[in-house]
């Protein structure tokens, strides 16, 4: 099994910065994969950013582009999300996610394994 545990969360007015990261311990060998999702009151768990370890290829959101960065430590198995510019609507429950075989990143079912979630808040 894969554990995953996040930090940094926490209340931030809009404009502010807070920076996610999220350490997987266990049986991590051929991690393949690590991303985050977000999910907000009443709304479905939604895709934010991912990082491939091979070649350290990323993707993001759209709502995200320019404004999150994800990145990580392939040999400790830890990835990090830099979110700058926050505003309201990204104030979610922010889950890291990690699998050894991933065919479409964006997808949340692909992920096998997944952290409990850190909140993040952003006030107006």
């Amino acid at each position: 099994q894969v554990q995953l545990v996040e930090s940094g969360g926490g209340l931030v007015q809009a404009g502010g910065s807070l920076r996610l990261s999220c350490a997987a311990s266990g049986r991590t060998i051929n991690i393949a994969t690590m991303a985050w999702f977000r999910q907000a009151p009443g709304k479905e768990r939604e895709f934010v950013a991912a990082i491939r370890w091979t070649g350290a290829r990323t993707y993001y959101t759209d709502s995200v582009k320019g404004r999150f960065t994800i990145s990580g430590d392939n040999a400790k198995n830890t990835v990090y999300l830099q979110m700058n510019s926050l505003k309201p609507e990204d104030t979610a429950v922010y889950y890291c996610a990690a699998d050894r075989t991933i065919a479409i990143v964006t997808d949340r079912h692909e992920y096998d394994y997944w952290g409990q979630g850190t909140q993040v808040t952003v006030s107006s």
